[in-house]
């Protein structure tokens, strides 16, 4: 089949009208791909009929049974049928007919049927109420199989979905021809589209259901990691020159540490290294734990670069965090001669003009700054590294403006958010990535309480007494103000409260996303030079400043918050060298999800475990925030299910590709689109950053 009759309207199929066509675009189904590949949501499994005896033991069963006769129960309007049906064992039971009257001429004495249904004890005798019927009959439509549950919407029952389903399949699946070339199908061992597709929609057994939708999901994820390949290389275009080696920077830096790298850190290096003496331009994600020495490695990285004659950059979302860097860079690198600048917004003037100046002569070695060194007027004599930290606040377009001004830059990207292997290669494809696991040595971690709502005053207490030995500590709410419709605390409110009743006399302030971000930087400002002893804030608290002076969390309604925004915010204590606290405040409508995060927290403090937790109980789109954008939205492949398939398919696009560098996805592929013109990667990763 090729890719014109995939994409024809749905409408032409037979049996499709107007209206239902209207009833389907409202499920995303508008053209014969889609209808193809809207997969059942579950099925009901009703390959095996059971005794009326054991019927009540199963959440739903399939029986079969002869109708005794019937009776009325009520009067008037509310009357209703109750036919008593029997099975060959003489076991009785009662159908409860509620809004079904029309059933009175079909349940009659001596009529057979299947009954699929939900049979419980009620009153001494067996009845259903929830129940479907179908003739009996020696081969039954719909008894003796696993029939497909899809989600639907209002005016669309599951036998018509079943029927356009199974009508599309048996006309349109067969004459669908295999896209993934031969060696690759013969290393899945996986069935063809063809019989993926009945399998998955009308499976004989939930094993070849499973086996189905893995089929159709490895194509989707090999064509996948194809275009992001190609894009790869694409963007690996040669470098302009090829720097020689001069780690002598470096290695004096490293000497002066008071410290030895972690094993962790001494690898990132080392990787970045090679990246920096290759042909082409780095494009690596370095990712790691708050406090897992990221940033040094950074700093290690931009004396390679500086070493030869070349200048760095270094990005921070706040200006309070680019200045935090900067400070602590000019401590360790000032003194052995390199020269840094810091610039943002706020420096203006004839500080900001002879800076400029410095800066494109060469006389800078090392830019620390915000958004202002994407400005038109900044330009560098020689930028060979950009270093961007937080990357997720930033988007594509700002990164590649500060690109721009080198000449074929090498680029770092950072993140204090572990990302799950999966996600890494999909979201982050066209990148490098480098992880962070282990943590400096003498680092505690950070001990971990659970509260219920009402036991706050042993919070509050214990945060009463580090705060007397001289700590900070942090109040992170999940709402700004006051909502009508939640009964959740909110940290305007908490504020007044924590300020005027339960901490009198101690300064404190108040921080969230409405805050003039002049105020906000303030405030934050004096939280880390030890004015502020209590910061309440909403969760833009999770990236911030180094408080190593902080050591109490206290996360309220903690149940709303993902398991990576809490694991972030617990990330904020636990900085320095005294024991530090993490307190989850959780409230009294506790969800099973909610249950299993706070377990989650208090099992472990590994960032890359909490990560794969949360993939697998909120899914990418929810993860990484792009569920609207519609990016990481698979038409079938499931990132938290088929991980493994993943990275199978990223081995084998590889090897493809070094075997035929032009190859292109074939146009009759059932799930993924045409790729000529596609790049995923940088749609992914302006989702992602919010570009």
């Amino acid at each position: 089949m090729l890719l014109s009759e995939l994409t024809r309207d749905v409408s032409t199929l037979h049996g499709v009208g107007p209206a239902l066509a209207q009833r389907l675009a409202r499920l995303g189904i508008s053209t014969v791909r889609d209808l193809l590949l809207f997969l059942p949501r579950e099925y009901e499994d009703r390959s095996s009929v059971v005794a009326l005896a054991q019927a009540a033991r199963q959440e739903k069963a399939g029986v079969s049974v002869t109708v005794v006769g019937t009776s009325d129960i009520g009067w008037g309007r509310s009357r209703t049928l109750k036919a008593l049906v029997t099975d060959e064992s003489g076991v009785e039971a009662s159908l409860v007919c509620f809004g079904r009257a029309f059933l009175r001429r079909v349940l009659v004495p001596g009529a057979r049927f299947f009954v699929w249904g939900s049979f419980h004890t009620r009153r001494g005798e067996l009845q259903s109420s929830d129940f479907e019927l179908e003739p009996w009959s020696e081969r039954p439509a719909l008894m003796g199989r696993i029939l497909p549950v899809y989600p639907l919407t209002e005016g669309l029952a599951q036998p018509v979905m079943r029927r356009i389903m199974s009508r599309a399949v048996s006309e349109l699946a067969a004459s669908i021809e295999p896209s993934l070339p031969q060696d690759v199908r013969d290393a899945t061992g996986l069935p063809a589209p063809r019989d993926a597709l009945r399998g998955v929609h009308f499976p004989r057994t939930r094993e070849e259901a499973q086996r189905c939708r893995a089929a159709l999901a490895y194509e989707e994820l090999f064509y996948f990691e194809i275009s992001v390949l190609r894009r790869k290389r694409a963007l690996a275009a040669s470098r302009p020159r090829v720097r020689a080696r001069q780690p002598e920077l470096r290695d004096a830096l490293t000497r002066r540490l008071p410290f030895s790298l972690t094993a962790d850190q001494v690898t990132a290096v080392s990787e970045i290294e090679a990246d920096l003496w290759s042909q082409v331009p780095m494009a690596r994600l370095l990712q790691g734990d708050v406090g897992c020495g990221k940033t040094l490695v950074a700093l290690l990285s931009a004396l390679l670069v500086i070493g030869c004659r070349e200048q760095a950059a270094f990005l921070a979302p706040t200006e309070l965090l680019a200045r935090q860097h900067a400070e602590n860079a000019a401590r360790l690198l000032e003194p052995m001669g390199i020269r840094i600048a810091f610039l943002s917004g706020s420096v203006t003037g004839e500080p900001r003009g002879l800076l400029l100046e410095a800066l494109k002569a060469g006389e800078v070695d090392l830019l620390f700054g915000t958004h202002a060194l994407f400005s038109e007027g900044v330009a560098f004599h020689d930028l060979g590294l950009v270093i961007v930290d937080e990357q997720h606040r930033f988007g594509v377009l700002q990164r590649q403006a500060l690109l721009r001004k080198g000449e074929s830059p090498d680029l770092l990207l950072m993140t204090a958010t572990p990302i799950p292997r999966t996600l890494a290669l999909t979201a982050f494809g066209d990148l490098d990535v480098t992880s962070i696991r282990t943590m400096p040595a003498g680092r505690r971690p950070v001990i971990t309480h659970l509260a219920r709502e009402g036991n706050e005053d042993k919070v509050y207490r214990r945060v009463r007494e580090e705060i007397a030995r001289g700590r900070q500590a942090y109040f992170v709410y999940p709402l700004i103000e006051e909502s009508g419709s939640l009964e959740v605390k909110d940290a305007e409110t908490a504020f007044r409260t924590l300020r005027d009743e339960v901490y009198p006399g101690i300064p404190m302030a108040l921080i969230h996303s409405r805050v003039p971000e002049e105020d906000k930087e303030a405030a934050m400002s004096r939280f880390a030079g030890g004015e502020v002893k209590i910061l309440v804030a909403t969760s833009v608290v999770e990236v911030g400043v180094d408080v190593a002076n902080a050591t109490c969390m206290v996360v309220e309604h903690s149940e709303r918050f993902g398991l990576s925004t809490l694991h972030q915010l617990r990330g904020r204590v636990g900085r320095g060298t005294e024991q530090s606290y993490a307190f989850l405040v959780y409230g009294s409508k506790l969800t099973p999800d909610g249950v299993q995060r706070l377990k989650i927290m208090m099992e472990t403090t590994d960032g890359f475990q909490i990560a794969e937790n949360d993939l697998r109980l909120r899914g990418p789109g929810e993860l990484l925030g792009v569920r609207q954008s519609g990016f990481l939205n698979f038409r079938v492949a499931d990132l938290a299910l088929h991980g493994p398939l993943l990275f199978q398919a990223r081995d084998e696009a590889k090897r493809l590709l070094a075997d035929d560098p032009g190859f292109l996805k074939a146009e009759h592929g059932v799930v993924a689109k045409a790729l000529a013109t596609a790049e995923p990667a940088a749609e992914a990763a302006s989702a992602v950053e919010g570009g």
